[in-house]
């Protein structure tokens, strides 16, 4: 198997653009017309995934280790969609005659041979991992909404209690669905995990999310909603780690990063933590009386609340991290960032510039990816899955 040959001939696919991911999909849907039910009525989202998740895969087929990591995440995360190993030939089948379809004369046995080989190992990698995870958890829980509170007209926290324990590590993503829509979401739990297994979510409506606005405008105490396990580590803690800790939030994005918290002062590490919230006006904090007991709880966390709106310069918006790297120097620190796909990167550019290295800056990847957890507080439908 020739990566280079792979990236190459995925490059020039790759250019062809929206055209790829339908055509896929109608040669899929074709050709295997059972199929359909398994993926969402809006297709857009997911054309869009499939062309990130081909991209990645292609670009990292020559780092095996991090790469069947990702692999063996997707296949058991795919659980919750009822594919089983009997549906991966089929992909198989329409991704193949995709590639020969744009390649045109530049297809040739060789790449077919490359691609076969390939997709040969990907799928059983994802088969593995399904066929294992079987062993250890569900395709998804059933859990009863306990609480809903709304906190703005599209923003509310819902508390939830799984029918079984779900084991999950504070800064991990967990699908959420709604038994009549035929889509999942993911959030990060608000929350450490608690004696009681409870969960707190923090769910803004995005418009045309179908989950999303579910949760927010369709939900009430004792109705039921579906959770499947949790994926990603991102953002989650160091193992054994004592360094002190720089956290960036803006939104909901303080969510992941509130179960980080807890996780502190659960471990009792004595780590210092400085926490900077940022919202674009005042009336966007929408957790300020649990940041506040937070705070007066926990000598070592400090909270610094940054409003983004410049009133004398309309149009204009200060960032948490500009705010941040103004009041002290923390390269001696993990950061951990969590907004925007727009809050994350300025963010990270910021921190760069100023001289912090990769290793300390922690974060999820940017862009629609279809894998799901990415977005934060994005205003992009989540008939698909991935935007929270």
């Amino acid at each position: 198997m020739d990566a280079a040959r792979l990236k190459q001939s995925w490059s020039q696919v790759a250019a062809y653009g929206d055209q790829v991911p339908l055509y896929f999909y109608s040669t899929l849907f074709l050709a295997y017309p059972e199929v359909r039910q398994m993926f969402p009525a809006n297709m857009a989202g997911q054309r869009d995934r499939l062309v990130s998740a081909l991209g990645h895969i292609v670009s990292h087929v020559d780092q095996v280790d991090g790469l069947v990591g990702f692999l063996q995440d997707l296949g058991a995360d795919h659980r919750k969609f009822a594919v089983r190993a009997e549906h991966y030939p089929a992909v198989g089948e329409a991704l193949l005659a995709t590639l020969r379809h744009f390649l045109g004369e530049a297809w040739t046995e060789e790449l077919e041979q490359d691609w076969t080989a390939a997709y040969g190992l990907v799928s059983q990698v994802m088969i593995d991992a399904a066929q294992a995870a079987e062993a250890v958890n569900p395709p998804w829980w059933v859990a009863e909404i306990l609480g809903h509170e709304r906190r703005s007209f599209d923003l509310a926290v819902l508390t939830v209690r799984p029918q079984y324990l779900l084991p999950f590590t504070p800064g991990q993503s967990i699908g959420v669905s709604h038994p009549a829509v035929r889509a999942w979401r993911y959030y990060s739990p608000a929350n450490a995990p608690r004696g009681d297994g409870t969960l707190e979510l923090h769910v803004r409506a995005a418009p045309g999310g179908a989950v999303s606005s579910r949760l927010v405008y369709g939900c009430a105490v004792g109705d039921q909603i579906h959770l499947a396990a949790p994926v990603g580590d991102r953002l989650t803690l160091r193992p054994a780690g004592s360094a002190d800790l720089l956290l960036l939030a803006s939104g909901t994005g303080w969510a992941p990063l509130k179960a980080l918290v807890e996780q502190v002062a659960a471990e009792n590490s004595r780590r210092r933590v400085d926490l900077y919230v940022g919202a674009r006006s005042p009336g966007e904090f929408y957790d300020n009386d649990t940041i506040e007991k937070l705070a007066a709880s926990y000598p070592w966390l400090a909270v610094t609340y940054v409003v983004g709106l410049h009133l004398q310069q309309p149009g204009e918006f200060g960032q948490v991290v500009d705010r941040a790297l103004a009041d002290g120097d923390w390269r001696s620190r993990h950061v951990y960032i969590c907004g925007s796909d727009e809050m994350v990167s300025y963010s990270v550019a910021a921190l760069t510039r100023a001289g912090y290295q990769a290793g300390q800056l922690h974060h999820e990847g940017f862009g629609k990816h279809w894998y799901g957890p990415t977005w934060r507080d994005s205003t992009a439908p989540d008939d698909s899955g991935g935007v929270r």
